[in-house]
């Protein structure tokens, strides 16, 4: 079976040339790779950015790159933005439950997580990307409290895309790898949520007909365990909710990838052999496999992608690339733009 060239996210803005310029809001606008990352994205055409961060640093940034503020590269400092008093007050309502007076609702208006993430809440912004300095722990929170969470979605968590490399075998193809960031030891019923974001993920990025492996160290009962009884639980529940979703499990990995393996293992499978979107048991598995997947098996990997909340915001690897920085903004616009496919 051939190699099938799946676009970038990048290279799918490009071919599709959007009318609209988005904008897209990053919270950490003084990290040369960030400034790098978000001027490359603007060069491409595909967005227009908001740099964040104090003034003259940010300028500075820019500077050291050889641009400046201007038309499509805007810098916000929120200790001095005419938004910070409108986000402080926003921020007041969403938080004064929690015991959060005006004046720690001025303070957080101020942090760039925060003002970056009321940028998309109130539409200044198509969607924020941080954590090349910041935690996962503290781009998810920022986002969760001031973004909120999609009304259908049950949970937020995370994927990475990977592309194969030039030159892989045979049977290489794009895939979709959940949760490999985020959430550590999902509950049957939290793997659904996970399987079915990804789903959709899949289609919105890879633009590929989602198949769904439930992966674990057994293939259809070939060891007996407690952990492979949660893996069977996610996808009898999964199946229950979502018939219209090819998925099969639980599956090693073998059998979900490998066509020949996947049709001796599981025969009469839709998708054992042929999987694009793989659901990990827990994060340590999700994890070690993804960086198996890049480091030795020369996939690129984009991500942490975050799903499940009302608009894009996007963490970064804090060992991320500049080129890394323009993926994950094409990755943020192609979410805002919303799945074409079904409705989960």
């Amino acid at each position: 079976m051939p190699v099938t060239k799946t676009l970038s996210p990048l290279e799918l803005l490009q071919a599709e040339a959007p009318a609209a310029r988005p904008v897209v809001a990053l919270s950490e606008g003084t990290d040369p790779r960030v400034v790098a990352g978000a001027l490359a994205a603007h060069q491409a055409g595909i967005a227009d950015v908001i740099l964040i961060g104090p003034q003259a640093e940010v300028e500075a940034a820019l500077q050291a790159e050889g641009a400046s503020a201007g038309d499509g590269v805007a810098v916000h400092d929120p200790a001095a933005s005419g938004l910070t008093e409108t986000f402080a007050a926003e921020y007041h309502s969403l938080r004064m439950h929690k015991g959060v007076d005006e004046t720690e609702a001025r303070a957080a208006a101020e942090t760039p997580l925060v003002y970056a993430a009321m940028l998309v809440r109130l539409g200044h912004a198509t969607g924020t990307v941080g954590g090349a300095v910041h935690t996962t722990g503290d781009v998810v929170r920022s986002a969760i409290q001031v973004i909120g969470m999609a009304p259908d979605a049950g949970m937020v968590s995370s994927f990475f895309l990977m592309y194969p490399p030039e030159g892989a075998p045979d049977g290489a193809r794009a895939m979709l790898y959940s949760d490999c960031g985020l959430v550590i030891d999902p509950k049957p019923a939290e793997m659904v949520s996970i399987a079915a974001a990804s789903a959709q993920s899949a289609q919105a990025l890879l633009r590929a007909d989602p198949k769904l492996a439930f992966l674990s160290f057994s293939t259809k009962g070939s060891a007996k365990h407690p952990a492979v009884d949660k893996v069977t639980e996610a996808l009898s529940l999964f199946q229950d909710a979502h018939p219209e979703l090819p998925a099969d499990g639980e599956l090693q990995f073998d059998a979900a990838f490998v066509p020949s393996v996947g049709t001796r293992k599981s025969p009469g499978s839709s998708v054992a052999g042929q999987a694009n979107v793989m659901i990990f048991p827990n994060l340590d598995a999700g994890n070690i496999g993804y960086k198996i997947t890049q480091r030795l098996g020369g996939y690129s990997a984009i991500g942490p992608v975050l799903q499940g909340l009302a608009k894009p915001a996007n963490d970064l690897s804090r060992g991320c690339s500049a080129e890394d920085v323009t993926q994950i903004i094409a990755v943020t616009i192609l979410q805002a733009a919303g799945a074409s496919g079904p409705d989960i």
